[in-house]
């Protein structure tokens, strides 16, 4: 009998912020994606962390991830396990990330793929397609992407929100605009098997979507296409894994997730994220009379760097001691650097800092909150130092909790949210913290 697996190749952890029971690898070695291939969630994510890196090692990764799940899959089929998988690439940085590289070294590697489709639609982060323009809506109003803070990232900018220019941009005109398959919203909500049958030669394709029932709609007809043996790779946000996961409601509501605290304790919040979202997030948490700021000198990291870690720490614990929440966060000011590769190690750098930062945490501590994808991934592969963790679901719409494992040497059964750096209204963060911190629905706070 054979079995379907969605396997989510995700360059940080957040692609998780719409699911729940599903496993986040931190490691890609055989033995451990042989465990997620057979774990009875319908889909499981690789956590690669490649937005985190340059293009070339972004390749390398993905092609080595690659290269153990073909030797993973042909063992179990060589053990009477037949896996029929379905890849994603998932990246939901609002249009940023390595395409085409990681999606054209995932088809070297993985073959055979009759088209590979652009979903960027991602309605818990407020952003939908249309005519095959991307938009941010903000205050209401849809905003191509190509007009906001996002489209300016010094390593991963662009300059349209129409995807088939985008792909024509990002592949230097080796897919041109013209070549590109679009699929309109009158499309997806007509019925799209018969088109998708006819695609061949790894055509790319970009999808409208406005609403979830969009992608339910289209993720329907992919999955009928698929059983009648078309092969199809994907570059997606979120939403798109809702739609071909097909799970039931989670089984812990959001306003609840207060009861993964341990003993009652306060948790801590580390920011690494700054973009404008995330300042302001962290200005309204702030208000909180139970919080105290600890803010990292980044310029300090590198040659001032114990000095600093020590007196972080010894922040962190104090305020832990009096029973309040540190509020651990970079400096905010923007830095220019001479290129990409120097703000990528300056990243580098930071986020390994924050990391030796939670591992001297006090051990009594609550929970965990994360705030940006980068600073989520390294804490669960490098901080938390774990192989695996499993979803529980989520507190806010587009952010994920996940839980230690009990035998944890540092920070047993602790919950842990991973928290994208442009999901949620300026409240989110606040609101976060308020389930957690006092394990009751909050009244009179928005969840966006």
């Amino acid at each position: 009998m054979t079995e379907t697996k969605i396997i989510v190749l995700d360059d940080d952890p957040t692609g998780s912020q719409t699911v729940h029971g599903c496993l986040l690898l931190t490691r890609w070695d055989e033995a451990t994606l042989k465990q997620a291939l057979l774990d009875a969630s319908p889909l499981f994510f690789v956590l690669t962390n490649t937005r985190g890196m340059d293009a070339s090692r972004a390749a390398a990764v993905t092609r080595e991830v690659c290269q153990h799940l073909k030797r993973a899959l042909a063992d179990l089929s060589a053990e009477g396990r037949i896996i029929q998988p379905l890849f994603v690439s998932r990246s939901d940085s609002t249009l940023r990330g390595h395409y085409p590289v990681e999606t054209d070294v995932m088809a070297e590697e993985l073959g055979g793929f009759d088209a590979h489709f652009l979903t960027p639609a991602f309605f818990e982060g407020g952003r939908i397609t249309r005519d095959s323009v991307h938009y941010l809506m903000v205050d209401g109003q849809p905003v191509p992407t190509s007009d906001t803070e996002f489209a300016r990232d010094s390593v991963f900018g662009y300059a349209t929100s129409y995807l088939p220019d985008y792909v024509a941009e990002k592949t230097r005109g080796h897919i041109p605009a013209d070549q590109v398959e679009r699929f309109l919203l009158r499309d997806i909500r007509g019925g799209v098997v018969d088109r998708l049958m006819g695609l061949k030669g790894n055509v790319c394709c970009v999808v409208d979507a406005e609403t979830q029932a969009d992608l339910d709609r289209f993720a329907a007809d992919v999955l009928a296409a698929v059983a009648r043996g078309k092969r199809f790779l994907f570059r997606s946000a979120a939403s798109l894994l809702t739609a071909l996961a097909r799970l039931p409601p989670q089984p812990v509501a959001a306003e609840s997730m207060g009861q993964w605290v341990r003993g009652g304790h306060p948790g801590a919040v580390v920011m690494g994220s700054h973009v404008g979202k995330s300042t302001r997030q962290l200005e309204a948490l702030l208000q909180e009379p139970d919080v105290m700021p600890v803010e990292v000198d980044v310029d300090r990291v590198q040659h001032d760097r114990d000095a600093l870690l020590a007196e972080v720490r010894d922040q962190a614990w104090r305020i832990h001691a009096m029973g309040a929440t540190p509020v651990i966060f970079t400096s905010r000011q923007e830095r220019t650097f001479s290129d990409d590769l120097a703000r990528l190690a300056f990243g580098e750098a930071v986020s390994a800092f924050l990391m030796d930062v939670e591992r001297g945490l006090p051990p009594t501590l609550g929970y965990l909150i994360c705030k940006g994808g980068i600073t989520s991934n390294d804490t669960l592969s490098q901080g938390l130092a774990l192989a695996s963790a499993r979803v529980l679901g989520q507190i806010l719409p587009g952010v994920s909790v996940v839980r230690c494992p009990d035998d944890h040497p540092s920070f047993p059964g602790m919950p842990v949210v991973i928290f994208p750096g442009n999901v949620g209204g300026d409240d989110a963060l606040r609101t976060a913290f308020l389930r957690l911190s006092r394990r009751e629905e909050v009244a009179g706070v928005k969840a966006a």
